[in-house]
């Protein structure tokens, strides 16, 4: 059967919850990933409040709609970064708090713990999110960035999440990180070193989006194939290069939609991520749970590109089936 599709409610969460239900189950979409923020879904009330979980599942069940994720991104942002006055802007006020880093950078921590309690009440078995870094900053490695900084800032991400996914483990629940730039995992290699760092365990494992692969020229296919056993979701966003000698990949500072920079997101099945291959090896690896349409893209009108999105991944994900028998079946003699 075609898995499930979901749309991310990141992007909508200026819109009360009620509405976005509304709209995602007018344009057909399977449930949601809900996010932590917004009216949507606060973590911390969600981890005590039965009343409030059975308010939210109510919603759902009236638009008929399921929720298979739900994310924890803002918050999970803010657990390793080194905070500045963009985290103020992201984080719920009661985690930010006076605005000390270290205090918020616990907070935050414990926002994320809320978070897996939260799923754990609304049946919900991965929360995905990102982790923050406390060496994305030394990305460029210049000034010269020693060995032995980069090992802290492995160390730094082992020890504020570990104690964090003790509670995943508690509540049944697992964490999918999001590789993307600006986390401590972001590419093929630091994924590796992230996972080898909190010793691969099972509480942890991986948001798979591709169009920040695209754009770091990753293969997605192959990243699917090397960490199979990671992929706990799937977030369908598009991503293209505009790479033209003088735009470059990092963006140069330009806003979403400049003409000038060297990639933008863009609606999906409008960019350059090869979504059917993606989807073939989605059936090789076995994956069975939603693909959550994260619509993005500065140039398009969201109402008109979400259940546009939703139009490409149903026709993809319908398409690329297994089939019921090998097509070279039929040349055999025998009867």
């Amino acid at each position: 059967m075609p898995r499930p599709v979901t749309l991310f409610t990141g992007q909508w969460a200026d819109l009360p919850f009620e509405e976005v239900c509304r709209l995602a189950s007018e344009w057909g979409f399977d449930g949601l990933e809900i996010a932590t923020w917004g009216d949507h879904l606060d973590s911390t009330r969600g981890a005590v409040d039965d009343d409030y979980v059975a308010e939210k599942k109510a919603v759902l069940e009236k638009h008929g709609l399921q929720v298979w994720t739900i994310s924890c991104h803002l918050a999970g942002q803010a657990v390793c970064d080194l905070i500045d006055e963009r985290h103020k802007d992201i984080v719920p006020a009661a985690v930010w708090g006076d605005g000390d880093p270290e205090g918020v950078r616990q907070r935050a921590a414990e926002y994320v713990k809320d978070t897996a309690r939260t799923a754990a009440r609304l049946g919900v078995k991965t929360v995905t999110g990102f982790t923050g870094s406390s060496i994305w900053h030394t990305v460029a490695m210049f000034p010269p960035t020693p060995e032995s900084m980069v090992a802290r800032g492995f160390q730094d991400f082992a020890d504020r999440w570990n104690p964090i996914l003790d509670v995943f483990d508690e509540v049944g629940v697992r964490f999918a990180h999001e590789v993307h730039p600006s986390e401590i995992a972001y590419d093929y290699w630091t994924t590796k070193r992230a996972l080898e760092t909190i010793g691969h365990r099972p509480a942890f494992g991986l948001n798979f989006d591709p169009s920040h692969f695209v754009w770091q020229d990753l293969d997605t296919v192959g990243f699917l194939r090397d960490f199979a056993d990671r992929i706990y979701h799937v977030h369908c966003k598009d991503s293209k290069k505009q790479l033209d000698g003088r735009a470059g990949r990092l963006g140069s500072h330009l806003p979403w939609a400049d003409s000038r920079r060297g990639w933008d997101f863009v609606s999906v099945g409008h960019g350059d991520v090869p979504w059917e291959a993606i989807f073939r090896q989605l059936n090789q690896i076995g994956y069975e749970g939603p693909t959550s349409v994260e619509w993005e893209d500065a140039g398009v009108d969201r109402l008109r590109g979400a259940p546009d999105a939703l139009a490409f991944v149903r026709r993809v994900g319908e398409l690329i089936q297994p089939p019921a028998a090998a097509f070279d079946a039929a040349f055999s003699s025998r009867s």
